[in-house]
């Protein structure tokens, strides 16, 4: 089943992005004038291909949804009619097929834009970035840090949830330096830490990013009450059932549901003696335990699953929605932002200030896909948003190729009145080739890595 909500989430994800991107170069292209002949979502096999208006222009749905294209009217590919020169591509000045090219990115920029603005305008419940634990000797114990701590506003960007205070966490390490971050104390009164950032080093996401800078976030304490039973497992073939409250495992007494967690792992396959509370009864039960692998490990594993209080996150939540207007300038900021990020860590990949780990490709995009569309339709609309950033800056990087190549060329030609010979062109674009080939070796390979642990 999650296979499957992979593959759909990551078709409905690239399929719209694409479709989105490439509409931005075919609905500039019309409006200046330039003759589209077919408008492409996918590559290889066409699966579907219809085709209208006065031009008779072909939409096609093919069978790898990994890209797209848009293929105008141009000498360069092939015979045009000398009444329709003045609709090719190639005839039209330097600034038209600058706009038309430059379109795509942005039409990605403006898909995230409006994800970012439904999200904020819908609302979403998030949890205050309050600090659970504070680790010695680390930047926040030297900044001052303390537990019941809240996170308001980190440099000039203020913070309402644990997602918006680690992105701007995240952009802060990337800058270096010192981090201003204003905090609402367990008192009630702001105060402003000096995060030092400096010795966070580059980033990893095999990292605990949160945990190195010296942070536990605040979570709820879960008794270790069960809320349910899985079918066939060693808890039900042991006679516990919803409701039960277990003290301890092997003698040892657990306080929550972390550390009757941590007790169970640690005994892959072991019979152990479980004090449960049963109805206000305690009693002895044992238990074969369930091995599993995981990330190369055996756990043990009861079967079991814990009960949620409803009161479990009260006073630790917030609403967090904005008026049509004021959710314009909200998604704008978050869409500015992300981008932004998205072009330092890149930078800092290339000059090696960052893991290369931090690239992914298709595999780890369908599973972040299926995680989001199984979480619903806001985190899936907040994943198109970063996705459709991701791919309108990497398109905008000055690669032959890539949208941002061409670009560079244009700008050449504006400069120098004439545009790059033919032999030049060529040569930029076979690099562009490598570099990205090269480029989806090492995405593939971290999806590898992380899929096989």
């Amino acid at each position: 089943m999650d296979i499957l909500q992979n593959i759909l989430g990551f078709v409905v994800a690239i399929g719209v992005l694409v479709a989105f991107h490439e509409y931005g170069h075919f609905w500039v292209a019309r409006r200046l004038g330039v003759k589209v002949l077919r408008y492409s979502i996918g590559f290889g096999k066409p699966l579907w291909t219809w085709r209208r208006g006065a031009d008779e222009t072909e939409y096609v749905i093919s069978a790898i949804p990994l890209g797209g294209y848009v293929k105008m009217l141009d000498e360069r590919e092939g015979e045009v009619d000398p009444s329709e020169l003045h609709r090719a591509f190639n005839r039209k000045p330097v600034a038209v097929r600058t706009a038309i090219v430059a379109a795509g990115p942005i039409f990605n920029f403006l898909f995230a834009l409006a994800c970012y603005w439904l999200v904020f305008v819908v609302g979403s419940e998030v949890v205050k970035p309050v600090v659970g634990e504070v680790l010695p000797e680390t930047p926040a114990a030297a900044a001052g840090f303390e537990p019941g701590d809240q996170l308001i506003a980190v440099g000039r960007d203020e913070v309402n949830g644990w997602e918006q205070a680690l992105l701007a966490l995240v952009d802060a390490s990337v800058s270096g330096g010192t981090a201003a971050v204003d905090v609402r104390r367990a008192d009630g009164s702001v105060a402003q830490r000096e995060l030092d950032m400096s010795s966070v080093g580059g980033l990893d996401p095999d990292t605990d990013f949160l945990g190195t800078l010296g942070f536990r976030p605040w979570v709820p304490e879960l008794p270790p009450r069960i809320g349910q039973v899985l079918a066939g497992s060693p808890a039900e073939e042991a006679g516990l059932r919803a409701g039960d409250l277990v003290r301890a495992v092997e003698g040892i007494e657990v306080g929550d549901w972390e550390a009757l967690v941590a007790e169970i792992r640690a005994r892959p396959g072991a019979e152990v003696a479980l004090r449960v509370d049963q109805a206000g009864v305690e009693r002895e039960v044992r238990a074969r335990l369930a091995m599993q692998e995981q990330g190369g490990e055996r756990i043990g594993s009861l079967g079991v699953a814990p009960e949620i209080p409803e009161d479990l996150y009260a006073g630790m939540t917030e609403q967090l929605r904005y008026g049509p207007l004021a959710a314009v300038a909200e998604s704008a900021q978050a869409t500015w932002q992300a981008s932004l990020l998205t072009l330092k860590v890149l930078w800092q990949m290339l000059i090696g200030e960052a893991s290369l780990k931090n690239l992914s490709g298709p595999l780890n995009i369908a599973q972040y896909a299926g995680e989001s569309v199984g979480m619903g339709v806001l985190p899936f609309l907040k994943f198109l948003a970063i996705v459709s950033i991701s791919l309108g800056v990497l398109n905008l990087l000055p690669v032959p190729v890539l949208d941002g190549g061409h670009l560079l060329y244009y700008g050449v030609e504006a400069v120098r009145g004439r545009p790059l010979s033919d032999r030049a062109q060529q040569f930029g674009q076979e690099v562009g080739i490598v570099l990205l080939g090269l480029l989806m070796v090492v995405a593939f390979y971290n999806d590898i890595v992380r899929l096989t642990g």
